[in-house]
């Protein structure tokens, strides 16, 4: 059963849980090795071929509708980065998935009569000085078909009108992840012009952990995910 979330908190607050970890993105570091390129992975079918009304950084809220999305409330956030650990000033961070019942906002989705029409599905964030970028969405799911794909995350990253990078973000430790053959690499997106790296294991860079919000009252989740790309 999926829970619904609260939405009594102000959109103004969504992110407020997470200051202290935006306030580490204005520190600035040194790297002492180059930072490996985030593995690329396919962009699939169902990147959406209607945007929804809203297009911002809280999936969870359709133009401050009254009705939120279903789903564990999830805050991913994170860095895009060059290799030398420089952040990646102005770009375009798009993200998309299915909902909390498995479907996706595209109007050829399996299931679309079971989708959550609250949630939006998709959303962009244009990156600051310190390259961050921040969402509120879902936990990722499984698909509502049963297709042997581990729940995640699209990605795509996008500078000067050009696609920089395609990938994924999934869960760590999730019991779908070593059987999905997308994640481990035969689903690379070969569109992009970012250098092909072969990576061992690609869930070392795009699995990552959905710790509890210290202090959240509905089971909040936060997910931290650095991406790094050529420019």
């Amino acid at each position: 059963m999926n829970p619904r979330i609260d939405n009594a908190i102000p959109r103004r607050e969504l992110f407020r849980a997470l200051a202290a970890t935006t306030a580490f993105y204005a520190v600035p570091g040194l790297f002492a090795e180059e930072l490996a390129l985030t593995p690329r992975q396919t962009e699939g079918p169902f990147y959406p071929d209607k945007m929804p009304l809203d297009t911002d950084n809280d999936l969870l809220v359709i133009n401050d509708n009254a009705t939120p999305a279903l789903g564990e409330v999830a805050h991913v956030t994170g860095r895009v980065l060059t290799p030398s650990g420089a952040p990646v000033r102005n770009a375009v961070v798009e993200i998309w998935q299915v909902d909390a019942n498995g479907v996706y906002i595209h109007s050829r989705a399996p299931d679309r009569e079971k989708r959550d029409t609250n949630f939006q599905g998709f959303g962009r964030f244009e990156t600051g000085s310190t390259g961050e970028y921040r969402f509120r969405t879902i936990k990722p799911v499984w698909y509502s078909t049963g297709a042997r794909q581990a729940p995640h995350i699209h990605y795509a990253i996008n500078r000067n009108g050009h696609r920089l990078l395609t990938t994924q973000l999934y869960i760590k430790g999730h019991a779908g992840n070593e059987g999905d053959s997308v994640v481990r690499g035969r689903g690379r997106d070969r569109r992009s012009g970012q250098r092909d790296r072969q990576v061992s294991n690609p869930l070392d860079f795009l699995a990552v952990e959905f710790n509890p919000v210290p202090g959240s009252k509905i089971g909040e989740l936060a997910a931290t995910f650095d991406v790094v790309v050529d420019t």
